[in-house]
This record gives C-alpha cells, structure tokens and sequence, in this order.
C-alpha cells in the first residue's frame, strides 16, 4: 500500500490572494461612481427645471450606469474586508470574478433592451427632439470617456504573491552564495536576445572583468561568457544559443560555483508559454466588467451620436434604431467574452495549460511520476495547485516545492507524497 507524505495546512501560510492594484481599483470605481452620481443629479434637476424629458430620461439611466458599478465598488471592499476571514478557504480573491459574472449577466440584459427597443423603433418609428438628443449624447460620451480614463488609469498591474514561499519574478533565477554575499545568476530575454544577468543582493557588483561563465551542454560543448556593467547588473556580452539546457559554470574572483539550468525550467521562468493564458489568469475581471461597461456605453454613445446627425442631415430616422441593434450587438458580444471568463474561474478551469505541463516536467526531471494535479486560480495573478507524485525517494514535500517555487503565478501549492514500493 502507497505511503502518503502530505502537508494540507500550514499557520504561517498567507491566503491572501487579491490583485496588485486591488486597493487603487476599489478607490477608482467609487471615484467613478460619485461622478456618475453627481451627473445624475445634474440631468434630473435641470430636466426638472427646464422641463426637458430627454435630459430626466438620461439622468435616471445615469442612475442604472452608477449601479451596476456599485457592484464592483462593492466586490472589492468586501473582499478587503474579509481578506484575512479563514471561513474563505482560499481567500476572497474569486469575489471580484463573481462580480463581473454577474455583471456580464446585466449586460447581455441591457443588450436584450436595447435591441427590443431598437428593433420597435423600426417597426414603429418616433420622431426624434433632435435640439435635445444630440448634447445630451454628447454629454453621455464625455462622461463614459471620462470614467473609462478613471477605471483605466495605472491599470498595467504587476503580479505579485503575498505568501509564505520565495516566488521569483522572471529574472531572478539562481541564489548563488560567495565569500562577497549571494548574487542571482538569471537569463533574460523579455523583449530582448538570450543573455545572462547577474546581480548582487547586498553590497556592490564584482568588477565585470573578474566575471567569467562557462557553459557545459551535454553533448559535452563549452561556450565562454564574459559580462559587461548595465549599472544595476552584469549581463553577457554574448547571447545564449538555444537549447537554453546547460551546467553553468560561474567564476568569480577564484570562486568557482556551479549551477544547472533545465529547459523545462527557462520555459517556466521567463514565460515562454501561452502568454495569452498567463493574462488571463492575471486578469482583474471585477475591474474589466466595470471598464467593459463605460466602453459599451461609450460605443453606443458614439453609435446614438452618428446615427442622429444622419437622421437629422438627410432625414434617415431608421440610422436611430440601426445604431441602438449594432451597439446591442457589440455589448453582448463583450458581455458574453466576459461571462465565459469569469465562469471558467468561478468553475476553477485551468487557466495555463502550458503552465501544467512545466509542473509535470518539473516534477518528471527528478525522476518521480505525477499521479494527480489540479491547477486553479485563486484571484488575480495568483495560481493554486494540488500535486500528487508518486517517488521511490525519501523526499518531503518542500523538495517539491522548492522546484514549483520559480513558476509564475503559483502561489499556493499542496504536495502529497506517495511512496512507490
């Protein structure tokens, strides 16, 4: 009978895995809300007191556009707030993908008015207040453009893991000590040929001409790098040749050290998988839902505003119904995108497919097998994974971990041991 080896719960992990920008997102979805508030008052007053239907009528749709995002103000300060709450196994990093779940659902709704009414405007048409219609269009598209630029603003958010275990960003590869303090040995190429970068975490760099790396490939080939000063590191004067599979030599000042760099691993790090999964999973889907919306609004805005110049200019009064069923359109096309998204996270899909087959050549390297893995996201930017392996070694759980602590966006790993026999 298999042995089991498994660490399920440590006090010393954080379960904190809400995204980088939550803070500043939460604070521009209520900026953007008093705005939309303080609009609404202006329309319905000055409806009142000038007696105009259209601007009262946009007013209380100003009232319908601050709701809904009400609900991702809402989404990111109950989150806040019950951050450190245990009864949320996993955190409440998920809560902004209900919100936008549920926001994607209001407006594939608001798409179904808009298309009934565009399409009864056809059948029936209705004489349109041009004097009326046209500023408070453009009034509506200011003040959409003018929210999406709040919500957007500074919304380019790095990743990080407020958890327990050491996650390397891209470059910080190999934690090499010398009798001059550790430094980092990594390969770069975000944007950039094969190099390699090394930087000292305490205390300055070596001199570049007392730096000398050499490269052993197995089919026994050995390439010399030398490294020039970038300021804040070294880099290789050289590129690295493919495949980025090798035992590097590091000589500094007469000390030797010797590290291997594994393929499976230079994927890993620096992000040769599916980019396309890796946004994904780091995607803030409360804060899309809100910029989703002020963009759908701004689209038929823009829509509404040809379509009356038309309708006014040469008499077309169907361009008025015709705008309102391409911008229904448009705003169920997005709103389906996003309800596919957040119900895949809601559902806990895999996000990175690519990222589950470097965890199962992470784990195959070592010479042990993957008998089970459950890969899932547990907010914005952060992973989970549940890896069972299956080893004839005398290996704990942390040896595993050590290996998955350089994938990207893992922050939350459970490890089960079974011991072959």
């Amino acid at each position: 009978m298999a042995e089991h080896n498994s660490i399920l719960f440590q006090e010393q992990h954080s379960h904190v895995f809400l995204g980088e920008g939550h803070s500043r997102a939460e604070r521009q979805a209520w900026a953007v809300i008093w705005l939309c508030g303080v609009m609404m008052a202006l329309e319905v007053v000055g409806g009142i007191l000038f007696g105009s239907v259209a601007l009262i009528a946009d007013g209380l749709h100003m009232s319908t556009h601050a709701s809904a995002l009400l609900l991702t103000a809402l989404a990111y300060s109950y989150a806040r707030r019950h951050v450190g709450d245990r009864r949320f196994t996993f955190g409440t990093g998920k809560l902004g993908d209900l919100a936008g779940f549920t926001s994607a659902v209001i407006l594939a709704m608001i798409a179904l008015l808009i298309g009934y009414e565009a399409v009864s405007r056809f059948i029936h048409p209705v004489p349109i207040h041009f004097r009326e219609a046209i500023p408070i269009a453009f009034l509506g598209l200011a003040v959409n453009l003018t929210s999406a630029w709040l919500l957007s603003r500074g919304g380019h958010h790095h990743h990080h893991h407020g958890h327990g275990h050491d996650h390397h960003a891209i470059e910080d590869g190999h934690r090499i000590a010398t009798s001059a303090g550790p430094v980092r040995l990594s390969v770069f190429e975000t944007d950039h040929p094969p190099v390699f970068r090394l930087r000292c975490e305490t205390g300055e760099l070596p001199e570049a001409e007392r730096i000398e790396l050499e490269t052993v490939r197995p089919d026994g080939s050995r390439q010399v790098f030398a490294f020039a000063s970038q300021g804040a590191y070294l880099q290789s004067i050289d590129d690295i040749p493919e495949p980025h599979e090798f035992t590097a030599i590091l000589r500094i000042a007469g000390e030797e050290r010797t590290i291997a760099f594994e393929e499976h691993q230079h994927h890993a790090e620096h992000g040769r998988h599916d980019h396309g999964s890796v946004a994904a999973a780091g995607r803030d889907n409360n804060m899309r839902a809100a910029i989703i919306h002020v963009a759908a609004d701004a689209a038929v805005s823009m829509l509404v505003i040809v379509g009356l110049l038309l309708a006014r200019a040469f008499g077309w009064l169907w361009m008025d119904p015709l705008a309102g069923t391409v911008g229904a359109l448009v705003i169920a096309s997005w709103s389906f995108g996003l309800m596919r998204d957040t119900a895949g996270v809601l559902l806990d899909m895999n996000p990175d497919q690519a990222l589950t087959e470097t965890i199962h050549g992470t784990v195959s390297a070592q010479g042990d097998r993957l008998t089970d893995l459950h890969v899932w996201r547990l907010g914005p930017g952060h992973l989970g994974a549940i890896v069972a392996v299956e080893t004839s070694e005398a290996r704990s759980p942390d040896f595993y971990r050590e290996k998955l602590s350089r994938l990207p966006m893992l922050s939350h790993v459970t490890v089960e041991i079974q011991q072959a026999t």
